[in-house]
């Protein structure tokens, strides 16, 4: 080996090995972390943790009416919204077309399958643990579905983070970087308590959405960040210029 192929070799492994290490090494805390939520949330251990939390959040003379203003439950209703099928299918279809359109077929084609598989791993875990919704306090919308892990927390947090994640590698500086991730966690955090405070869900399941959510985004960002590369194919783009003219 040369002097400049161990160069490149050493910055290789200086830029890479260590994040990936800490990526795995999150990735195993948080799968022991759910494994052991979801133990508790089976044997009932969970149970007074989280009717203390829902009572907390309605009037001790009316369970039905939740704690604040007035106008902070309509809020809190539009906010749960970000992270129902609608929007998030709404959204993750429009980013998976401008991304096609962009020429990034790779990245397009990613980032509908991290949302679609994400979708359906929260859809089995909810089949196997098979938590009815809580009946603590009265619900604020209508839902149908089970209750463990929140689907709004995981699937949020699948599609803004892989999608702050993926948006991030094409961002020149580390402030704006931060921003957008930032605004991805922000979005999954606010969409899991707005279904604590609307009554539909107990707060082990959003924790455990957010868990499962997470995990599943960073697998995501650590096989995109080796695999998918977030820039079009030279040949691609100069074809897409050359049809501008």
């Amino acid at each position: 080996m040369t002097e400049v192929q161990r160069q490149g070799f050493l910055t290789r492994l200086t830029a890479y090995e260590p994040l990936t290490l800490i990526t795995l090494a999150s990735i195993a805390g948080g799968l022991f972390v759910l494994q052991r939520l979801t133990s508790e949330v089976l044997e009932g251990e969970t149970f007074r943790f989280d009717e203390v939390i829902l009572l907390a959040l309605r009037r001790a003379d009316d369970l039905a009416v939740p704690i604040g203003p007035g106008w902070l439950t309509h809020a809190v209703d539009d906010i749960t919204a970000l992270g129902g099928i609608t929007v998030l299918s709404l959204l993750t279809a429009l980013i998976t077309i401008y991304l096609l359109f962009d020429r990034r077929w790779p990245i397009a084609i990613f980032v509908f399958s991290s949302v679609l598989t994400g979708w359906l791993a929260s859809t089995l875990l909810k089949i196997l643990v098979a938590r009815p919704r809580p009946d603590i306090v009265p619900h604020l919308v209508e839902v149908s579905d089970l209750s463990f892990p929140s689907g709004h927390a995981m699937v949020s947090a699948v599609t803004y983070l892989t999608l702050g994640a993926l948006l991030a590698r094409t961002q020149r500086y580390r402030s704006t970087r931060i921003f957008v991730m930032g605004a991805g966690v922000f979005l999954a955090v606010i969409i899991g308590l707005s279904r604590i405070y609307l009554g539909v869900h107990y707060p082990t399941d959003v924790f455990a959405g957010w868990c499962a959510g997470a995990l599943w985004a960073l697998g995501c960002w650590l096989i995109s960040k080796r695999f998918v590369p977030s820039r079009a194919p030279d040949g691609a783009a100069e074809a897409g210029n050359g049809d501008s003219r």
